[in-house]
């Protein structure tokens, strides 16, 4: 079992929802009032996904469309929309990695994963919580 630990996030980064159709959720959460503030092709296993970034005021949400393959495979194991993880603003993911690691909470990841994401790109991992939701802290660089 971990033991507590005191992590210095300051907010919620974004809530990442996994997506059949970026393009259909973006004009979804622009009748929201949302906007698009980013929009990136990522490597994936099974060939390139998409994932945008939507926003509202201090409200972000990630949408990520996976390689067709995946698609139909999740699909069978579960249904798209429902929300995939919550991600936590770090200043120090490094830091983070290490303290949580070391408490015991066993991230996903080996290390800190690097994406070209946003201007000068982002960092994150995930632990797992107790019902199998995933939670990240995210270090935007």
């Amino acid at each position: 079992m971990p033991r507590p630990v005191s992590i210095p996030f300051s907010k919620v980064q974004h809530v990442g929802i996994p997506s059949r159709d970026v393009d259909a959720s973006k004009q979804f959460y622009e009748l929201l009032g949302f906007v698009e503030v980013m929009r990136k092709i990522f490597n994936h296993a099974e060939g390139l996904g998409t994932c945008i970034m939507m926003q509202k005021e201090d409200i972000v949400i990630e949408f990520y469309q996976l390689p067709a393959s995946t698609v139909v495979r999740e699909i069978i194991t579960r249904s798209d929309g429902h929300i995939d993880h919550i991600a936590f603003d770090v200043t120090d993911i490094h830091q983070v990695y290490s303290q949580l690691h070391d408490a015991g909470f066993n991230p996903i990841q080996e290390a800190p994963v690097k994406l070209d994401f946003w201007e000068r790109g982002v960092q994150f991992f995930h632990i797992v919580g107790p019902d199998g939701e995933r939670l990240e802290f995210n270090e935007v660089l």
